[in-house]
């Protein structure tokens, strides 16, 4: 089957954005389960362990921010209307008093005529409405001063509630809090706040053939790459990482392991064992938890097919492929959604996408969800970057570190053609 026909005008906007949207979702079979599950409870944290957090429900201002009109500028504070005529003449005001930056404005009052020293970061005092910056002035004697350039209402002054005023919503629940949120919500006194529990998930590596990164690996045997992986996959999407370490194929050791992980965290991820070979224990151990169910014991996608999906009450178990490029491509189409919907933000990948150019034919197969490994290049001409798909074999490493994101082509496409136009979810 061609690629999709290519859309023009409106309707080819309306078709990027569709197709923007669908590969943000996960495989139909995992989102079908996802019904399943639902958010972590709320905690409220201080501000100091906000960052990155999802707000767990609206925050709403008590107060006013900034809380008093102030000036943004060294002058004078003045009613603007006094200096209406300066464009022809010199405007002379009577200086009653000065406000330094700290000092209440509101012992002061202006009169028609007059004027008042002020400082950047001073309160206006009663009766003014702006500041004429200190290099449209000149001094006279007898505590005067001559305005040559006027101003109007509002000029080189921030008002009071400029950014909020008390009852405005100043985050949405499931809001992802940034540096400068925080700020903010310092500047409104808010010192703690309400949002989701970050995930725990427990992570293992499964495998006679293991031993951890730090050891030499004797003959027949590799270092457990999956496990730095995955962890850093965990808290990339905001999770709390419980690395667990390696267990042999052990039906047992795996199943007394997982069931003590389970204890404490919301997520059993497991790499390697969920294919169909004779050591691989995952599906059988998920089935022998007790109060487990099977979601997915399988998906038709590629690569990932042996991706499996149980749940113990709002817990879920993942069995992701021991290959390393299987199981990153794995945690980030079937894991990552499921760790969003527990922290509030819903089941989507959350990545940032990309439009890019085939720069040569693709393939894939119909009836299965294909995810090509990409490697982006811009193009000197400043169009779209080209696409070319990275192949890595089993067991290759260097490959993978050449990709730059995921090419999702759907079940109902066999063959995107050179030339074609195509969103690449850029990895995290």
């Amino acid at each position: 089957m061609p690629a999709s026909p290519v859309k023009t005008g409106t309707e080819r906007h309306l078709y990027r954005a569709m197709d923007d949207f669908c590969t943000q979702l996960p495989p139909a079979e995992f989102m079908a389960q996802f019904a399943e599950f639902v958010p972590l409870a709320a905690e409220t944290v201080s501000l100091a362990r906000a960052r990155g957090r999802i707000v767990a429900e609206p925050l709403t201002s008590q107060e006013a921010l900034p809380p008093f009109s102030r000036s943004l500028m060294d002058g004078y504070a003045v009613r603007a209307v006094d200096t209406s005529d300066c464009s022809e003449t010199e405007a002379v005001l009577a200086v009653i008093g000065e406000i330094t930056t700290g000092a209440s404005g509101q012992a002061l009052s202006l009169e028609p005529g007059q004027a008042i020293r002020i400082w950047t970061g001073g309160e206006l005092p009663q009766g003014a409405d702006a500041v004429v910056i200190v290099e449209c002035t000149r001094s006279l004697d007898r505590g005067e001063v001559a305005v040559f350039r006027p101003v109007a209402p509002g000029e080189n002054v921030i008002r009071a509630g400029a950014d909020y005023t008390p009852g405005t919503v100043i985050f949405e629940a499931g809001h992802r809090l940034r540096s400068q949120d925080l700020g903010m919500l310092a500047g409104l006194g808010i010192a703690s706040l309400p949002v989701y529990r970050q995930p725990r998930v427990a992570i293992f590596s499964t495998g006679n053939e293991l031993v951890p990164p730090d050891q030499t690996p004797p003959p027949g045997k590799v270092r457990n790459i999956n496990s730095t992986t995955l962890t850093a996959l965990v808290e990339e999407t905001g999770g709390l990482a419980l690395p667990c370490g390696i267990c042999p194929d052990d039906f047992d050791r795996l199943l007394a392991l997982c069931a003590e992980a389970l204890r404490e965290a919301d997520m059993l991820l497991l790499s390697g064992g969920s294919s169909m070979g004779r050591h691989d224990f995952t599906r059988q151990v998920f089935s022998a938890i007790p109060g487990s169910k099977m979601l997915v014991p399988g998906v038709s996608v590629r690569p990932g097919k042996p991706a499996i999906l149980a749940c113990q009450g709002n817990k879920a178990l993942f069995g992701l492929p021991g290959h390393t490029a299987s199981a990153l491509i794995g945690f980030i189409r079937f894991v990552r959604p499921l760790l969003r919907l527990y922290a509030g933000l819903g089941a989507t990948l959350g990545l940032s996408a990309v439009r890019a150019i085939t720069d040569q034919p693709i393939f894939s197969t119909i009836g299965r969800e294909e995810h090509v490994l990409i490697r982006l290049t811009p193009q000197t001409d400043g169009t779209l970057p080209l696409a070319t798909p990275v192949s890595v074999k089993s067991g290759l490493l260097g490959p993978l570190l050449q990709t730059h994101g995921l090419l999702p082509i759907g079940r109902s496409v066999e063959r995107l053609a050179k030339g074609a136009e195509a969103t690449v979810l850029l990895f995290p």
